[in-house]
């Protein structure tokens, strides 16, 4: 119940909550700005399927009704009366593998589901009748208004996955986090790739500070669509600088990079510079003490508002094969995207 005094349209948000290390170390491979998509579900009379994969929490919204009734910042299903259970597909954005996920029942109080499953199956088209679903979760009971963090361990590549509900209710945000699957062995090593990128494997490590920005955007495709769709930190009141730590999808020898302050105007950063090194697999907080110590990449670089910066072999160290990379801003700003691209190494 939402308290009866607070006025129409009161917006109440989800509470900020401390994620598990599957979550902060694996990126959401549902979230719906990266390509996941629902292709089914059995119903979602109150709220559509698809904004459960929306990106941030969710939000209750006082007094807002639509034809169906309460409108809800999230999946939700009419009440069944005839038995079985709801259900829906999900698309991932990419094939990968699934180390856990976050069923999110965020303002569903007395509509919330009793429990839910997952399931999960690898086909290079649309799932059908013939399709061989794997169970990855059996039932595991929700409660109300809560996240449920849930650790996967199953090495399996996936492509869709099926949610389902028991017996009807509704979900805020539906979360899968995994690591995308990529083939390196059949790449080829005279071309460059773009290893910093999500699709590829490319994560953040850890960052300085993200008062007003996402860092995991940074290695997002396309442009930034806003000032909000990049890193930004607050504005920094004593000395030093502000960076991110990125580790790359696969080790190359660095040969082009690209920052782009897009939509980024009064408050790109001044200069920007990288260093770079080859870390044997760590803690991610060893590797961010580590980076402190690693030789530069590109020396400071000065860049400009709403612009996206080229530097090749003219501007970059001769370092050899590299798996992570420090993103270093003076003395603070925005960035909207990083892009590293190299050489694979060691395939």
């Amino acid at each position: 119940m939402v308290a009866p005094h607070l006025p129409d349209g009161t917006v109440l948000q989800s509470p900020v909550v401390e994620l598990p290390a599957f979550a902060a170390r694996y990126i959401n491979l549902a979230a719906g700005d990266l390509g996941a998509k629902v292709l089914k579900c059995s119903d979602e009379f109150f709220g559509e399927a698809r904004r459960m994969l929306a990106t941030g929490g969710s939000v209750f919204i006082v007094g807002k009704f639509d034809d169906h009734g309460k409108w809800v910042d999230g999946w939700e299903t009419q009440r069944r009366r005839h038995g079985g259970h709801d259900y829906a597909v999900v698309q991932l954005a990419w094939p990968g593998v699934i180390k856990g996920i976050d069923i999110d029942t965020s303002h569903f109080t007395g509509n919330y589901p009793q429990a839910a499953s997952l399931e999960a199956c690898f086909c290079e088209g649309e799932p059908d009748e013939h399709t061989q679903w794997v169970s990855l979760l059996p039932a595991q009971a929700l409660s109300a208004s809560a996240h449920h963090f849930i650790p996967l361990d199953d090495a399996r590549v996936w492509s869709h996955v099926r949610l389902n509900i028991y017996p009807d209710g509704g979900v805020a945000r539906f979360r899968v986090y995994g690591q995308p699957a990529c083939d390196w062995q059949s790449m080829s090593t005279q071309t460059l790739h773009e290893v910093s990128s999500l699709r590829l494997g490319g994560r953040i490590v850890g960052y300085s500070d993200a008062h007003f920005g996402v860092p995991s955007r940074l290695l997002m495709s396309g442009r930034g669509v806003n000032m909000g769709d990049g890193w930004e930190t607050r504005r920094r009141r004593e000395p030093g600088f502000d960076w991110c730590v990125i580790e790359l999808g696969h080790a190359v020898t660095v040969e082009k990079i690209e920052i782009d302050t897009a939509h980024f105007k009064g408050n790109y950063p001044a200069q920007v510079s990288l260093q770079a090194a080859q870390v044997s697999p760590s803690t991610d907080a060893s590797v961010i003490t580590q980076a402190m110590f690693w030789p530069e990449l590109m020396r400071p670089q000065a860049t400009q508002m709403h612009k996206q910066h080229f530097f090749e072999a003219e501007q970059l160290q001769t370092l050899g094969p590299v798996t992570h990379v420090r993103v270093n801003m003076y003395p603070d700003g925005g960035i909207s995207r990083v892009r590293i691209w190299g050489r694979l190494a060691g395939v």
